[in-house]
């Protein structure tokens, strides 16, 4: 079956709603895949709190930019760097190539928050800076009440006002693609229907591939085998459209070999069952030794990097250690987002029987860092307090209190995969280039299907990301009829 529509939108989370919406707006006739049910619909969106790296309601944080642009590319060539402090026009053809977020990129994000906020304000959509998980903090992080779910029903009942045309359980398979290069629509599949020929200019917002065990151990590796998506909706980001637009020529972009780790608890199959209150007690591994610093810093800086540590350790788990004291800490549930209860029992002997830990390791672990812990006058639960240890390795640089008062708790905690980074390369306008660096006609792309980040997530980024890019996309497929 062929049909035919000004703009057909492969996935159905924010990004790809924001961009139905925008094109819809201006009068374009739309269609949404959603490999779904109507139901299940908006991928990762639903599921996540949709945390705004926002100081405001109009005003992305003092760091959006900065922190973006750290983490952007690695080593970077100090020649091109300058380069692309001009205009892009001016770029050499291995600049305009280059598998990184570009400044201009990134500039044109920050600009474009607060216009796109107003515009889901617009649908109703309602913005607080409520309460996070997170207890101890470096910025604001601005929330949409009701989190992501709110902003897919909000895009999607006003998509649906315009007449966008929504095929659930339809997943895109292949693009189609001219004589000469020019994308014309794509393949899809209709789980009872079919084969589907969908015909118009593209805009893939499809997510990473998080979801697909073979791509995960292609560029992330063997051991991939410890993630799991951090809710049910990255199952559905099986990387189709990243490999469809490498098929057609689409150049890479962020690092294909991570992803954006979150601390999770493995008993638990509720949506981003988190475990954020590791700073406040110690990490062991299966071996029942420490193998990191549990709290280098606030908790919303460190927290991906500190769960990569955990996903190096052996079968990818580690378990946090706590005692009683850990509920002096004000407002500590909101650290433990799990619905399992806390691994219990009057001693560390007896708890380490509980989780399969060595006999006398744990006790060992925790003699040693017992010791190395200072006087604890200083102890400030809710902000860097400096109170570090002393003579160990690997040092913990905060928080610092012996664990000593039963009954001891344990939560397990294994990385989850909160998205893949690597993605396809886009322009300002969310048009996917090509590997020589140039748009390719009438495909775009936005959200987490674009390659951004390296190395570490600049946190709260990726929803408004997907937010600014979808909307950017559809317009711009507007303005070029």
């Amino acid at each position: 079956m062929e049909r035919t529509f000004d703009v057909v939108v492969a996935g159905c989370g924010v990004a790809g709603l924001s961009a139905a919406v925008a094109a819809a707006e201006r009068g374009l006739q739309v269609a949404v895949l959603e490999r779904a049910s109507r139901a299940d619909r908006g991928g990762q969106s639903r599921y996540t709190e949709a945390y705004l790296r926002m100081k405001a309601i109009d005003q992305v944080s003092d760091d959006f930019e900065t922190h973006l642009a750290e983490n952007a590319a690695v080593y970077m060539d100090p020649d091109f760097e300058a380069e692309m402090a001009q205009g892009r026009e001016s770029w050499s053809h291995a600049a305009r190539a280059l598998p990184v977020l570009d400044p201009e990129l990134i500039s044109c994000f920050a600009d474009h928050v607060p216009e796109t906020i107003a515009w889901l304000q617009g649908m109703g959509v309602k913005f607080d800076f409520l309460p996070t998980q997170f207890l101890t903090k470096t910025q604001p992080r601005l929330l949409p009440v009701g989190g992501g779910e709110a902003l897919v029903e909000a895009l999607a009942a006003k998509a649906e006002s315009l007449g966008v045309t929504f095929l659930y359980h339809t997943t895109a398979r292949r693009l189609i693609v001219d004589d000469n290069g020019t994308v014309q629509g794509l393949l899809a599949h209709h789980a009872q229907e079919g084969g589907l020929r969908l015909m118009g200019k593209v805009v893939l917002a499809c997510g990473g591939f998080e979801g697909n065990s073979a791509l995960m151990a292609k560029y992330i590796g063997p051991r991939s085998v410890y993630l799991r998506p951090v809710c049910k909706g990255g199952y559905f980001n099986r990387g189709e459209g990243i490999e469809m637009a490498f098929e057609a020529g689409a150049a890479p972009s962020g690092e294909f070999g991570s992803y954006h780790a979150e601390p999770v608890d493995p008993r638990s199959g509720v949506s981003e069952p988190s475990i954020f209150i590791f700073p406040y007690g110690v990490l062991v591994n299966k071996a029942g030794q420490r193998f990191t610093d549990e709290a280098p810093g606030t908790v919303d800086a460190y927290y991906e990097r500190v769960t990569r540590r955990i996903y190096e350790q052996e079968q990818g788990i580690a378990y946090v250690i706590l005692d009683q004291r850990v509920k002096d800490v004000p407002n500590y549930r909101l650290a433990i987002r799990t619905d399992q209860p806390a691994i219990e029992a009057d001693t560390l002997a007896a708890l380490a029987a509980k989780i399969g830990l060595p006999e006398g390791a744990l006790e060992a672990t925790v003699e040693g860092y017992n010791a190395a812990c200072p006087a604890e006058d200083g102890f400030k639960p809710l902000e860097l307090d400096g109170l570090a240890t002393q003579g160990l390795a690997p040092r913990k640089s905060h928080w610092s209190r012996r664990i000593e008062q039963g009954p001891f708790i344990a939560y397990p905690i294994i990385s989850s995969n909160v998205f893949t980074f690597g993605g396809l390369k886009i322009n300002p306008s969310g048009q996917v280039l090509d590997t020589d660096g140039n748009p390719m006609e009438n495909l775009y792309a936005a959200g987490e299907i674009v390659g951004t980040y390296y190395t570490n997530y600049t946190g709260a980024t990726s929803v408004l990301k997907g937010l600014v890019f979808g909307r950017r996309s559809g317009n711009h497929i507007a303005d070029a009829r």
